[in-house]
């Protein structure tokens, strides 16, 4: 890494800060249409902060639901071609009551950045952004041709932006992809993501009497939609947290004996975890199976929500006629989002409770990603991160999803780089976000010193 880039950092903090508070002031919440000014407000500070740091061809892409952002320089001849992929929607911030500061006043304490997006991906992303405007004030111009996508639904499904991918291949074509969305191990520790779960996201909703009905006149005679429904989710995955649905194992494949050797070498304290990050009394899940096991490269069946019946202040004796519950299954490599979800569909018509009818209807679905180490993309970043936090790189995977990675290695047939910035502990979705901002400006230098070296 130069000196004249951190000296660019140095000399720009202030700056570069307050343009990052900028961006996290707009309350650009995705999924709440009230806020779809905000959207458009954040569309348009992606626009201009490409546009200043000398991108070409800068656009706002309209689309089905929120607008994309496009931009690109491409004027080093023979050098790779870096696709750099980011969000700027956020999450709502609800609950306000638990936040120390407001959601969408940035403020920093602790040597952090607490606002909404700040980890999660604004901050993220706008390091890319900040990183070509050092490279360019640098040397003049890029070492290697760049070009931007940035989306607003990522938070929503992201299936714009997947169309976008899947239609427009010779438009973004390149050679690596660079996402900053994850986080590193623990802190201090450059970390690249080589695995993602994919994931099936369902809403399974039950219908049993035509109407709600008094449970005292039919109580004992009529079908309830939320009894059936709860007991058709508890027949799905057993108490000891195995998946009950058949076949849902049949394509999941261990991961290599090097890959657990080099989990096992990873300092991680499980009471620790528990306590810090779970704050439950204890952790679940398959025996016989290691929590990295369980949550990189284990399938899951969670449940995220049930609505249904009368829920509000009071007693209302009824019995109900519909019940929803929001369900989501993790997918590790191998595995089929079609098979699983004729998988699933079949164990639903299988185990239906007598009297009610469940219809699954699946609202988003994306296979498992895993990068090559080896690829040359993947050894040059993990040189460059190692050399700007002054220790090894150090390779995972993630329990979550990142659907954009697997669309990029599909339809463009490009890996992506997986450097994420954030810490275990930064409330991703959660009140009081926050983002270290020591690594927002280390991030910056880690970028611009991976494309250096990717330049050769």
């Amino acid at each position: 890494m130069s000196l004249s880039a951190q000296s660019f950092v140095e000399s720009n903090r202030d700056r570069l800060l307050e343009e990052l508070f900028e961006f996290l002031r707009i309350p650009s919440i995705s999924t709440l249409p009230e806020h779809k000014g905000d959207i458009q407000r954040a569309a348009h500070f992606v626009e201009a902060g490409l546009m200043a740091v000398g991108m070409e061809n800068v656009e706002i892409i309209p689309t089905g639901g929120h607008p994309l952002v496009y931009g690109e320089w491409l004027h080093a001849a023979g050098k790779p071609t870096v696709l750099c992929y980011g969000h700027y929607d956020v999450q709502p911030p609800d609950p306000l009551d638990l936040w120390i500061s407001k959601p969408f006043d940035p403020t920093v304490r602790d040597g952090s950045i607490y606002a909404r997006g700040s980890a999660d991906d604004k901050g993220q992303m706008y390091i890319h952004i900040k990183a070509m405007e050092a490279l360019r004030t640098l040397h003049g111009n890029l070492p290697v041709n760049v070009k931007f996508l940035i989306e607003g639904e990522e938070e929503v499904g992201g299936k714009s932006i997947a169309k976008f991918v899947r239609e427009n291949r010779e438009k973004l074509r390149a050679d690596v992809a660079l996402v900053s969305d994850t986080a590193m191990f623990q802190p201090n520790m450059p970390t690249l993501c080589i695995g993602l779960r994919g994931l099936v996201y369902m809403e399974w909703e039950s219908t049993g009497p035509a109407r709600d009905l008094h449970s005292g006149l039919y109580g004992g005679a009529a079908p309830s939609a939320v009894f059936g429904l709860i007991e058709l989710l508890a027949k799905a995955k057993d108490a000891g947290g195995v998946i009950q649905i058949p076949g849902i194992y049949d394509d999941v494949k261990a991961p290599a004996p090097a890959e657990l050797e080099s989990w096992s070498r990873l300092s991680f304290d499980e009471k620790e975890f528990l306590a810090k990050e779970v704050g439950s009394t204890t952790l679940t899940g398959e025996k016989g199976y290691s929590v990295f096991h369980r949550t990189w490269a284990r399938p899951t069946f969670e449940v995220h929500g049930i609505a249904g019946g009368f829920t509000g202040a009071g007693a209302k004796t009824v019995i109900p006629a519909k019940a929803t519950a929001k369900v989501s299954i993790r997918l590790v490599p191998e595995q089929d989002p079609d098979k699983v979800i004729q998988q699933v569909r079949d164990f639903v018509k299988a185990n239906t409770p007598a009297g009610v009818q469940v219809e699954v209807r699946v609202l988003s679905a994306a296979p498992a990603t895993m990068v090559n180490p080896d690829h040359k993309a993947i050894r040059v970043a993990a040189e460059a991160f190692g050399e700007v936090f002054s220790q090894p790189t150090v390779f995972i995977r993630s329990g979550g999803s990142i659907p954009i990675v697997g669309d990029f290695a599909r339809h463009l047939g490009i890996p992506t780089v997986m450097m994420g910035f954030g810490l275990p502990d930064d409330g991703l979705h959660s009140p009081n976000e926050k983002f270290c901002l020591d690594n927002y400006y280390k991030g910056i230098l880690s970028v611009v010193h991976f494309l250096e070296k990717l330049a050769g």
